[in-house]
């Protein structure tokens, strides 16, 4: 499996996901610690999260993927949402709570 398909797998596997660097509980850089804490503060529970410092092999994959240069990155519902910058605009005006208490459609 390529690490493109590993990526894709994650993402539909998973209806929230961040790749990040380091862990929700030890972020390794200012920015994956404030995606965490956004998401946090959005009352969203179950983030299945990747540390990017783990896997040299998604830390550059995740970038083609999405065609996105910077880590975090969060997927919701499949489909790209931001890096941080993004996560916290969204999350100021309201967009983000919304985004991420609305239901998957089956």
């Amino acid at each position: 499996m390529s690490v493109q398909d590993t990526i894709r797998e994650q993402v539909q596997k998973h209806r929230v996901v961040l790749y990040m660097k380091g862990s929700p509980q030890m972020p390794m850089c200012g920015f994956s610690a404030t995606a965490t804490e956004i998401l946090k503060r959005c009352g969203a529970s179950d983030v299945y999260t990747v540390d990017v410092l783990q896997n040299p092999e998604i830390r550059d994959g995740i970038k083609q993927f999405a065609n996105w240069p910077t880590i975090p990155q969060l997927y919701v519902d499949g489909e790209f949402v931001g890096g941080c910058d993004i996560m916290r605009e969204m999350y100021q005006n309201g967009e983000l709570q919304e985004l991420l208490a609305g239901n998957k459609a089956a």
